[in-house]
């Protein structure tokens, strides 16, 4: 992942992007993603969009292209200065985007959206730093071990439930009920 857009979002009623700083009461807690970096709150009722969910459409209808790749396909080309920008003439917006993606779909793919990911292309790329593939996927894989680390954690439960390796066969594989209900049936058999 070349920039990561992991915590970058798009928001509906709110121009620009946005860095997601942490969740609030009532919606989310962002960052703008200029050079003032103001915070502010979306609110519960605004769209959120996370720019590595969003995808771009091609002529397969089974296939898109993740934005993360097409952020990656115009670094390579053209690094951060891009040869358009979204006040260019329709014809240069079409054209730089299938010279990015040959195949996308020029149905559902419009205008409009191309001019988007030339101002958020722009962003992104002033305010994040680019990474290698190769530092991109060892931070991938430093991620993905942490959270198997975070998944084999035991819980502790204070006490409240006993640990299984220091229980008596008689608790019934470690069920304190199972346990309790045992005692309470051998005392009616001997009454």
């Amino acid at each position: 992942m070349p920039y990561d857009l992991r915590e970058i979002a798009a928001i509906s009623g709110m121009p620009g992007l946005y860095r997601l700083v942490r969740p609030a009461n009532n919606g989310v807690l962002v960052e703008t993603l200029d050079p003032q970096a103001r915070r502010s709150v979306a609110s519960a009722r605004n769209k959120v969009s996370l720019l590595h969910e969003i995808s771009i459409y091609t002529e397969d209808p089974d296939q898109t292209v993740p934005l993360t790749e097409v952020f990656d396909r115009i670094y390579q080309k053209y690094g951060q200065q891009l040869p358009v920008t979204s006040k260019s003439d329709d014809t240069a917006l079409t054209s730089f985007l299938g010279e990015i993606i040959p195949d996308y779909d020029r149905q559902r793919v419009y205008l409009s959206d191309i001019k988007k990911l030339v101002n958020w292309y722009s962003a992104v790329s002033s305010r994040l730093e680019y990474q290698s593939a190769d530092a991109a996927t060892g931070d991938e894989a430093a991620a993905q071990a942490e959270e198997t680390d975070a998944t084999t954690d035991t819980l502790s439960t204070a006490g409240a439930v006993p640990d299984q390796s220091t229980t008596s066969g008689d608790d019934a594989d470690g069920s304190p009920e199972a346990a309790s209900d045992d005692k309470s049936k051998g005392s009616k058999k001997a009454e």
